[in-house]
């Protein structure tokens, strides 16, 4: 009789990639936004891609605050290392981390969009590896203070 424990392993979890929401402003400028980053950033470009893909879209008017948009404050841990961060989601050109303003064409920026509070998502590292980031908390973006 062979040995089969060797040969037998347990299934891998497939990533959690919980359900999104965006607004139809933000669903265009993401989806423009991926299409400049293709050559810069491939792996980002298409990782937004796909996100923009699944979400549903929705009136600016019925996105609830407590979703992750353009111009959202959003508090998520890490799951690798516990850590829980502030940062607000902004357009490439308003990025500066030691501002807490990171790019939605940032690893971090692109897996946050379109999450509520209270959501995970299991989103790549530069090195391959998937981490967890959990939306803590989400503060709507103030309109007065874009544009």
């Amino acid at each position: 009789m062979a040995d089969t424990t060797l040969t037998e392993s347990k299934p891998t979890p497939a990533p959690l990639r919980p359900s999104l929401l965006m607004s139809e402003d933000d669903h265009a400028q993401l989806v423009a936004l991926a299409g400049v980053a293709t050559r810069r950033n491939p792996l980002v470009a298409r990782l937004l891609l796909e996100e923009t893909d699944r979400a549903e879209v929705v009136d600016a008017a019925a996105l609830p605050g407590a979703v992750v948009a353009l111009g959202s404050r959003v508090e998520f841990r890490d799951a690798a290392t516990g850590e829980a961060r502030t940062v607000e989601l902004v357009l490439p050109g308003e990025a500066d981390i030691a501002a807490g303003r990171v790019s939605v064409l940032s690893l971090v920026g692109a897996g946050l969009f379109g999450l509520s509070e209270g959501q995970a998502i299991d989103w790549p590292t530069q090195d391959g590896r998937l981490r967890r980031l959990e939306v803590l908390r989400v503060w709507p973006p103030v309109e007065a203070g874009r544009g």
